[in-house]
């Protein structure tokens, strides 16, 4: 039983791991990991779930049954396909559809998946997004290419430096930078030599929206509802600091520029 009882932790690490890392709501997490426990048979399963780590605790029909178990996590991004897998999967095996080694084989081709969408496909949608917010935000149509430019170009040096840089506030930092320091480009040129009508500020506003935090401001409200305070402070306070840092980079880009 204590073999068995380590292979359903194991399923279910495995299934919180993949949604923390993947920006899912801490409640959500926690129940699907205790509903895979009780599909297996674990009519006692405590899970405690942090934006960094997780507790798991199982206790199986005898005393001497039972395991605690602690899950660091480092690494979290936004991927709502992989959360959606994991449910997947957590509801045939709740329903009897997969096996217990079937849905960790499945939790693993999850877990080792890359994003849904190319790079490529991910830097258009954010540049075209950018101009389209700028549009929303109030802009007028000369706006669009400049934030189509702009948004474009940080959203990618966001993607690079996040991957060389450990601490992705800094990251964030330089992604808004070089879309002030874009904007500004485009304004100066534009009313100097081009004699165009250019908004900095709208131009600004929209470009800087792929980096907005949403989701996980969503995330933050949503846990502080469901109760879990300790992950909806947390996630709000990093909500918080990153939209310091793109706030700061645009700052220090027209403050230098200007």
């Amino acid at each position: 039983m204590n073999s068995a009882i380590g292979q359903v932790m194991e399923v279910c690490l495995l299934a919180g791991k993949i949604m923390l890392q993947s920006g899912a709501e801490i409640y959500r997490i926690e129940d699907t990991m205790n509903r895979i426990a009780r599909a297996c048979a674990i009519s006692e399963p405590h899970s405690y779930v942090t934006p960094t780590g997780i507790f798991l605790t199982l206790q199986g029909p005898e005393q001497d049954q039972k395991q605690t178990r602690f899950l660091r996590i480092y690494n979290r991004q936004i991927d709502l396909n992989k959360i959606v897998g994991v449910n997947e999967i957590s509801r045939k095996l709740s329903e009897g559809e997969l096996t217990l080694q079937q849905a960790h084989e499945a939790l693993l081709a999850i877990e080792r998946s890359g994003f849904l969408y190319p790079l490529w496909l991910q830097i258009l949608a954010a540049a075209l997004t950018s101009g389209f917010f700028s549009l929303a935000f109030g802009g007028m149509a000369i706006d669009f290419l400049p934030s189509v430019v702009a948004g474009g170009l940080g959203f990618l040096l966001y993607i690079m430096s996040n991957r060389r840089i450990a601490v992705k506030f800094f990251s964030e930092i330089l992604a808004a930078f070089t879309i002030g320091f874009i904007a500004y480009l485009f304004y100066y040129y534009g009313i100097h030599y081009l004699a165009l009508d250019l908004h900095i500020d709208k131009i600004i506003i929209g470009s800087v929206m792929p980096l907005v935090p949403g989701v996980l401001i969503m995330n933050a409200i949503r846990d502080l509802m469901a109760g879990d305070l300790v992950a909806g402070l947390a996630r709000g306070t990093e909500a918080f600091l990153t939209a310091f840092a793109i706030g700061t980079g645009v700052a220090v880009a027209l403050a230098v520029l200007m």
